[in-house]
């Protein structure tokens, strides 16, 4: 299962095009529009999502609300459109008196992409590398969920960190898994504890005095995973290099860990490894989940838990030095409707890339074509996994 996005920040659509689903599949809009809808709110977001509603619209691969086994296609307005008609028109001459964006912000795609792609205008670069396309994603990734769920894997995500702000968890490997989404989607920043929440939103309250921007850190848990999705026999195979790499795709993510992550660096063997055991109701176990759920590139059958660090937005009320295009001279960079924070939002992105990456191993391992056929798939291997363990 794989997805391709198309669109500009202010250009009239998000797309999207998700490509490998199996028929007879059960999906819906609302499940789709309520990610949508997770990825839009938290505390410390800015102005365009006063002005966005946004809802998909599913426009093919889909009849009766199941999956043809075609590529399916999915579609965003942008309400914003409307203010950038002539800006961003596809076709005719550039309006006289057109303003250029002339000055790179330092932290963005600006400088290096015109760059790239021999443009004297930011524009041309910063539209599509905004934030702005990962609705996109989240939506696409809603076929990729109702997969997962349909076979018992939920996936969900929390904040740990917004700037200064942290959530000392005690035990994260061990009380990740156990948390309640409800209580992590009725908070402003999504973290489930209250003391921690508030000490972010404090964080974020001081930058937009400071006229800063705050990046932070979260997890992304899914719960309901067998055993032995993954590889590890090429490096295409293995789970631990398609998920991180596509996390790292999000553009704001500097940093993955699983499991333990770094911390496994500093310890001996002998507090890192899961030791195994064998239990009656479910065969082969671990007696913990240092590891987050992955192990030689597959999944061990404890919940995967990976630890990503997002960024500081690269757009400030108080810019940064850059050089101007045009001059060549200092100059101020330029400043875009942004978000102070967008660690919350990440997060739910985050979650979109873990599902494509989750549903495509499931794919290889227990077929493609439909769902009748997947689900038989899945039943037998549970059902050899219990023999094997007797």
């Amino acid at each position: 299962m794989r997805y391709m996005t198309a669109g500009e920040s202010h250009g009239p659509e998000l797309t999207a095009i998700v490509d490998g689903v199996p028929a007879g599949l059960r999906v819906s809009e609302e499940s789709i529009n309520a990610d949508l809808a997770r990825r839009q709110v938290g505390y410390g977001r800015g102005e365009r999502q006063a002005i966005e509603d946004d809802t998909v619209r599913i426009t093919s691969g889909v009849r009766f609300g199941r999956t043809l086994g075609t590529p399916i296609s999915l579609v965003i307005e942008n309400r914003d459109w409307q203010n950038w008609g002539e800006r961003m028109a596809v076709f005719g001459d550039a309006p006289v008196g057109l303003q250029r964006e002339t000055t790179p912000r330092p932290g963005h795609a600006d400088l290096v992409g015109v760059l790239k792609i021999d443009s004297n205008d930011c524009r041309d670069v910063l539209e599509r590398a905004s934030a702005r396309e990962t609705a996109a994603r989240v939506a696409a990734a809603g076929i990729a969920r109702e997969f997962l769920a349909d076979l018992g894997v939920e996936i969900f995500s929390y904040v740990t960190s917004i700037g200064q702000a942290k959530w000392n968890e005690r035990y994260p490997m061990r009380s990740a898994p156990d948390y309640k989404p409800l209580e992590i989607e009725i908070s402003d920043v999504r973290c489930p504890n209250e003391a921690a929440a508030d000490a972010m939103r404090a964080e974020i309250d001081k930058a937009i005095e400071a006229g800063e921007s705050l990046g932070g850190t979260f997890r992304v848990v899914a719960r309901g995973l067998l055993p032995g999705v993954g590889g590890y026999a090429t490096r295409e195979e293995r789970l631990t290099s398609r998920i991180g790499g596509a996390l790292f795709s999000i553009p704001a993510i500097k940093g993955v860990e699983f499991g333990l992550g770094f911390e496994a660096a500093r310890l001996p063997g002998s507090l890192v490894h899961d030791e195994i055991i064998l239990r009656q109701d479910i065969g082969f176990a671990r007696a913990s989940n240092n590891a987050g759920g992955l192990e030689g590139g597959m999944t061990t059958g404890m919940p995967l838990i990976v630890s990503c660090a997002m960024k500081p937005i690269p757009t400030l009320t108080t810019p940064l030095q850059t050089v101007d295009l045009d001059t060549l001279e200092p100059a101020l960079a330029s400043k875009e409707r942004a978000d102070v924070c967008a660690v919350p939002a990440c997060a739910v992105v985050a979650e979109a890339e873990v599902a494509f990456a989750l549903a495509d191993a499931y794919l290889e391992k227990f077929g493609h074509e439909n769902m009748a056929d997947i689900r038989a798939a899945v039943a037998s291997y549970k059902q050899r996994l219990k023999t094997v363990a007797r």
